[in-house]
């Protein structure tokens, strides 16, 4: 399984995904779900990939190609950033069914899902979530983030959170709680963790960062979030029935039931 989440926001846009693939518990393997193109101070694409491995490879290799010869209505002349969307889904499917009968024989579903965002010069930057049938949504000015793979677990934050006028910093830290908060809740999403941030109008590869588990700053975060999100709850408002028995406040540790304490003496 994998999980990738790209935010739209005025100053420009974010992406984060992670690198684990699980083809069963005994063959876990990294590979990133992060691809970059350009041509500079022309354009910019960044491509998210989850689903079948092998289609996802095909698709990356097919639009590096495409883009390198100069092919007509790839990411080296399309005008619009809707265009490399629709070009995007044409590749996805013609890959799809090349492999599909195939792997169907198997067991095996060829499908893949995509994220397409970055800028074309004269444009705005925009994202895509691009379906394996070839078509494809954009964000709206409610909901200004997509997500693919196992995304309903990290979902929450980027709800009570993410707008269009967040910084970049706030969303980035966003997109990593979010991951963070689906690696806890599935071990089919594991890092090293990958993050973009791409400030509009810069048609340039800035800010990259590959985290390790082990990473420093994605450990302190992890550690602070689970600390304060542990200090939000205790802080909730009391039940008047809790407030009525004159109970004291509540400190960060949680407390056990009046049956629980019972049954532990």
């Amino acid at each position: 399984m994998t999980y990738c989440v790209a935010i739209k926001l005025d100053d420009g846009l974010v992406f984060a995904s992670d690198s684990r693939t699980n083809a069963g518990v005994d063959q876990v393997s990294t590979y990133s779900k992060m691809h970059t193109f350009e041509t500079e101070g022309d354009r910019i694409f960044v491509v998210l990939t989850a689903g079948n491995l092998a289609t996802t490879q095909a698709v990356v290799n097919r639009l590096k190609r495409d883009m390198e010869e100069g092919v007509e209505g790839s990411f080296a002349d399309v005008a619009h950033m809707s265009d490399a969307a629709e070009y995007l889904g044409r590749v996805n499917r013609e890959e799809q069914e090349k492999h599909s009968e195939a792997l169907s024989k198997s067991g095996i579903v060829a499908e893949a899902t995509l994220i397409i965002g970055g800028q074309i010069q004269g444009s705005e930057p925009e994202i895509y979530r691009v379906y394996p049938q070839g078509n494809y949504i954009t964000t709206s000015q409610h909901t200004p983030f997509l997500q693919i793979g196992e995304s309903k677990y990290g979902k929450p934050i980027l709800d009570r959170i993410i707008g269009p006028s967040t910084a970049l910093g706030d969303a980035t830290r966003c997109a990593l709680v979010s991951i963070d908060s689906t690696m806890r809740s599935n071990l089919t999403v594991g890092p090293p963790i990958e993050v973009f941030v791409y400030e509009a109008d810069t048609f340039a590869f800035e800010h990259y960062l590959c985290l390790e588990a082990d990473n420093a700053y994605l450990r302190s975060l992890t550690q602070a979030w689970d600390e304060n999100i542990k200090k939000a709850f205790v802080d909730l408002p009391l039940f008047d029935w809790e407030a009525a028995g004159g109970r004291k406040k509540r400190g960060t540790q949680f407390h056990l039931s009046k049956r629980a304490r019972k049954a532990a003496r």
